[in-house]
């Protein structure tokens, strides 16, 4: 359990802050996260990141010889695009710039959406998607990415160092990870900071096959077997998805500890995973028995291995000094100790552009709409993420909640700058998004924003249509950016229905708030339904017999929110 904590929603910057104390020697802390450029010649940036929970990984592991910059979200929730752009600015140094992450929808839109901004003012930015995670899909470009982050951050790093092009660091990040495959098992689930209860539960004399790196459990529960039995399992497994162009059999290995199983058991396992390995005519390279890519304080372990040619080899055996991992001690001479700050993430102008009158009105009702929101939230935080460790990884709730916060903060700030409601929702979108990160965050802040620019703040009088259209927006911005649509189990099931009854009866002369309560009905009967569904997108798509019987959190969320807004007066 993790015991230890102030507030627990600012618990990743709380540790982040002493983090940065501790390592002010050789890093420095930036908006968004951490930086260490080289005192010497440019280098390519490498910029790494995710949620929070994973020590070393991800900030642990900046430092010569290894990544330039780490990007530090929330527990176990992907960083804001704008936290990805503030890091990767810091650390560019005029030769380009690779972000690489483990494969999560979350973590994909928002290093996405970085990556655009940063090329759009000319930065040469490419994207390393880690895949190494055998036991989440069959085909590779859909599996998760977890201790194979490790391997293919460092050989990126490495490369870098030596100063190779950004074309170069790129190629090498791409062999890495289709060299890297990796499986993992679970005898214990993780709490976060502040739950009482962990994250999912191992049925005792069991453990979890496949598990996940943020608090998700194992694809399926076996019976607990020896140490010697669990050897055989992991390498015969790992073995098995061999890579067809693996030329030779010298590989790179990690055992890795997910927080709590302790060295000595590591240990234990090696001596039974060693001899498999040989017999199995392999040549083990630099072994790593650690704590690489942790998960708070789950009982579990992982395997990894890379498939080496010379290339990977010599970047994988390469020296490097960062807080949570060295292979030779490096003088703290070569780190630059001058670094400015950085960028701050997103700059939010503090005075409101002209609006109308009539926009100023929407304005009000669409901040009373937010607090209405942020109060429904607070209430169901812990039933959404209850629902969301089914098959997840149980951030929806508190991910949903830092966002609203967020929003409210900005919403209540341009409503006293006199601030139309296009402007409000943008801003207030833009700030959901920064803050609360994820796949939500993302859709949430993108939404809102989507809406604002429909409604507009110099018109005379809004219609009953001009709501639909917002409305509309809003759910174009989901789907074009989450790419889901009815039937894949996400806040779409609901969406779309609410959306199709909402504009059906404003056809008919409905009153837009009555024509909301109607659709709000529609929206949660619909997200009842996603129970019965099979999750097709997202981190519970590996997870899908688990996740069939509990309704989507993003459908239910939704739902809720909707019914809430219905229920406002809108005098």
């Amino acid at each position: 359990m993790t015991r230890l904590f102030g507030d627990p929603a600012e618990f990743a910057e709380d540790q982040l802050a002493g983090f940065v104390d501790l390592y002010r020697d050789r890093l420095r802390g930036v908006p968004g996260g951490v930086v260490a450029l080289p005192s010497g010649p440019p280098q390519v940036a490498v910029i790494v990141g995710g949620g929070s929970g994973h020590y070393p990984a991800f900030a642990g592991l900046v430092g010569p010889g290894f990544a330039t910059g780490a990007v530090v979200g929330n527990i176990f929730t992907s960083p804001s695009a704008a936290r990805v752009y503030s890091v990767a600015k810091a650390a560019h140094q005029g030769r380009g710039v690779v972000l690489s992450f483990g494969n999560y929808a979350g973590d994909t839109m928002n290093f996405g959406i970085a990556a655009e901004r940063l090329r759009k003012e000319g930065i040469d930015t490419r994207i390393v998607i880690v895949t190494d995670d055998i036991a989440s899909a069959a085909e590779e470009q859909l599996r998760r990415g977890i201790a194979g982050d490790f391997t293919v951050f460092k050989v990126m790093g490495a490369a870098a160092a030596t100063g190779v092009n950004l074309d170069e660091v790129e190629r090498l990040g791409r062999a890495a990870n289709a060299a890297t495959r990796t499986l993992g098992v679970a005898f214990s689930g993780c709490t976060m900071p502040g739950a009482h209860e962990p994250l999912f539960d191992v049925p005792a004399g069991h453990l979890g096959l496949g598990l996940g790196i943020h608090g998700e459990p194992g694809i399926r529960d076996e019976p607990m077997p020896t140490a010697a039995d669990l050897a055989h399992t992991l390498v015969n497994s790992v073995l098995a998805e061999a890579p067809a162009h693996a030329a030779s059999k010298r590989v790179a290995v990690i055992l890795n500890g997910l927080g709590t199983t302790k060295y000595e058991e590591l240990f234990l396992l090696w001596s039974h995973i060693a001899p498999l390995l040989r017999e199995a005519g392999h040549t083990t390279v630099d072994v790593e028995v650690d704590e690489i890519v942790t998960s708070l304080d789950m009982g579990g372990c992982s395997l990894t291995l890379m498939w080496l040619d010379d290339e990977l080899e010599t970047h994988w055996r390469a020296d490097a000094y960062t807080p949570g991992y060295r292979k030779q001690k490096a003088p703290l001479v070569s780190i630059d100790t001058t670094l400015e700050q950085g960028h701050s993430a997103v700059e939010v102008a503090a005075v409101a552009p002209d609006s109308s009158a009539a926009g100023r009105k929407l304005a009000g009702l669409a901040s009373r709409g937010l607090l209405t929101m942020q109060s429904s939230l607070h209430e169901h935080e812990q039933r959404l993420g209850d629902i969301d460790a089914i098959a997840g990884d149980g951030d929806h709730g508190r991910g949903m909640v830092k966002g609203i916060d967020a929003a409210v903060a900005v919403s209540t700030t341009a409503c006293s700058n006199a601030a139309g409601v296009a402007w409000l929702l943008q801003r207030s979108g833009q700030a959901w998004a920064e803050e609360a990160g994820g796949t939500s965050g993302v859709l949430w802040g993108a939404a809102l924003e989507a809406a604002g620019m429909v409604l507009t703040d110099d018109r005379d009088r809004y219609l009953p249509s001009d709501i639909v259209a917002g409305a509309e927006a809003f759910l174009e911005a989901i789907v074009d950016l989450g790419g889901a649509t009815i039937g894949d189990k996400t806040m779409v099931d609901a969406l779309i229905p609410f959306v199709d009854e909402l504009r059906a009866r404003v056809a008919t002369g409905a009153s837009v708030q009555s024509a909301w309560r109607a659709a709000s009905v529609v929206a949660t009967v619909a997200a009842a339904d996603t129970a019965a569904l099979t999750p097709k997108l997202g981190r519970a798509r590996p997870l899908a017999a688990k996740s069939v019987g509990t309704p989507d959190a993003g459908a239910t969320s939704l739902a809720l929110l909707v019914t809430a807004l219905g229920a406002m007066s809108h005098s």
